[in-house]
């Protein structure tokens, strides 16, 4: 359960949200790849170090899978999240590593009450995951849906 709720009205343009602090351990990157995304540089230290990204990295899906989580911690609460259509654009832009904290930044674009359900908006969004150095590790542009304030 999220320790705030927020509403389609808590959610206008420009609102920016920084949540989160997850830190990335071996044993959860390997055992996402084992059974999710068998690649050997997210399952052997020594594959990691021979590939591209110089070491062990989790996948970018096992990074997408930890921001939804503190998004759900931290912003998506069950009494007024209602869901998403979908993301428009997903970037994996740096490796995550063993040993890093990841946290979230949260960018509202715009803001849209609906006109055929008016208890509901959309709110579109850019979603940020920023390692313990502030680097960007994986952007998306996505859309949720939100219950309106209760009157």
């Amino acid at each position: 359960m999220t320790a705030r709720t927020y509403y389609f009205e808590d959610l206008p343009a420009g609102t920016v949200l920084e949540f989160g602090g997850i830190e990335m351990t071996e044993e959860e990157i390997v055992g996402f790849a084992r059974r999710y995304d068998p690649q050997p540089f997210h399952l052997d230290r020594e594959a990691g170090k021979s590939s591209i990204f110089g070491g062990l990295c989790a996948s970018g899906w096992n990074t997408t899978a930890v921001m939804m989580r503190m998004w759900v911690d931290n912003y998506l609460s069950p009494e007024a999240s209602l869901g998403s259509p979908g993301i428009d654009e997903l970037r994996w832009l740096r490796p995550v590593f063993p040993g890093d904290r990841l946290r979230c930044r949260l960018t509202v674009l715009d803001s849209t009450p609906s006109r055929s359900r008016p208890y509901m908006g959309s709110v579109r969004q850019r979603g940020e995951v920023l390692n313990q150095k502030d680097e960007v590790v994986l952007t998306l542009i996505g859309t949720s849906f939100f219950k309106r304030r209760p009157t």
